[in-house]
């Protein structure tokens, strides 16, 4: 276990961890000028991500491969990194109609972790072991660990006992030169620098790690062929926003009228790729349905096969 002097001598390496003396009277500011200030901080975020937008496309074309193999993306990390990857995770499904447990966020302390601390769970790379090992992961699935320092025990645990066993290893971080990138196949360290808040990860961190598995998670999807263009043709329409989003995403990408999107829709089960189909290549559900299967469900290359 590392002793408390030996954390403080790495925490105060870390630009995450930095203490910016000319914020130290934030506190006496008007408010106004407290959000600008915060509001410039944040600003610098999407630089820092742009920065690492080629690791990170490289990261995402190998994760896509192995997902389009049947693989899995998983993401580890605790606390706010952690909370992130299963915030990540959750939209997957109502956004792209992933299939259960296609995309899993773990969270150092399971689900109570989401809502509370769970006191030395970040501290166990053994918890993140075992909690792979209850996924019985696969050559063919990815481990993205998340950790803004770069040093969390978890995620770090979590990438080195994927790579072990085959999978594919992304480790992502918000220092350079950390453990967390090192130990991962793909590292992808983006520098946010010290917080206004010192030490509070949450902030320009947790900003470019929401950024970065927005990245992750949409291109990949994208790359399987879950978008047709820029729209979401893969939407699970669960409730009546959803429903009605389905309906404007047929009329987007078929300019059909109100009674054909509903026709087709209906023959389509309320599948809005099926129902594209059927409405652009003039074919019934059933042919629909058998095309999107023999096209690995990717929209266009269905089209493209009714037209030779």
């Amino acid at each position: 276990m590392t002793s408390t002097p030996d954390l403080r001598s790495q925490l105060d390496g870390l630009s995450t961890e930095a203490f910016r003396p000319e914020f130290a009277e934030i506190d006496e500011l008007p408010t106004l000028d407290l959000a600008r200030l915060m509001n410039g901080e944040d600003a610098q975020v999407a630089a820092a991500v742009a920065a690492r937008v080629p690791e990170i496309a490289t990261a995402i074309d190998a994760i896509a491969g192995r997902m389009g193999r049947g693989g899995r993306l998983v993401y580890a990390g605790a606390g706010t990194a952690g909370r992130l990857g299963v915030l990540d995770a959750s939209e997957c499904p109502p956004t792209f109609n992933t299939a259960p447990g296609q995309v899993v966020g773990l969270i150092a302390g399971g689900p109570e972790a989401m809502v509370n601390s769970v006191e030395g769970a970040e501290d166990s790379a053994t918890l993140a072991r075992a909690d792979l090992d209850a996924l019985a992961l696969t050559p063919d699935d990815t481990v993205v660990g998340v950790s803004a320092s770069g040093r969390t025990p978890y995620a770090v645990g979590a990438v080195e006992h994927a790579r072990a066993l085959g999978a594919l290893t992304v480790g992502l971080a918000c220092n350079a030169g950390s453990a967390l990138a090192a130990a991962a196949e793909h590292g992808i360290e983006v520098v946010t620098g010290p917080e206004l808040i010192t030490g509070s990860t949450r902030l320009k961190a947790g900003t470019a790690q929401k950024l970065v598995l927005n990245m992750v998670s949409t291109i990949t999807m994208v790359r399987l062929g879950k978008t047709y263009g820029n729209l979401m043709v893969d939407v699970r329409a669960s409730n009546e926003k959803l429903r009605a989003r389905s309906r404007r995403i047929v009329a987007l990408a078929t300019g059909a009228g109100d009674a054909e999107i509903e026709r087709a829709l209906d023959a389509a089960g309320g599948e809005v790729k099926q129902a594209v189909l059927i409405l652009l290549a003039g074919v019934d559900g059933p042919t629909a349905a058998r095309l999107l299967e023999d096209s690995s469900g990717r929209l266009r290359a269905a089209l493209g096969a009714t037209r030779g």
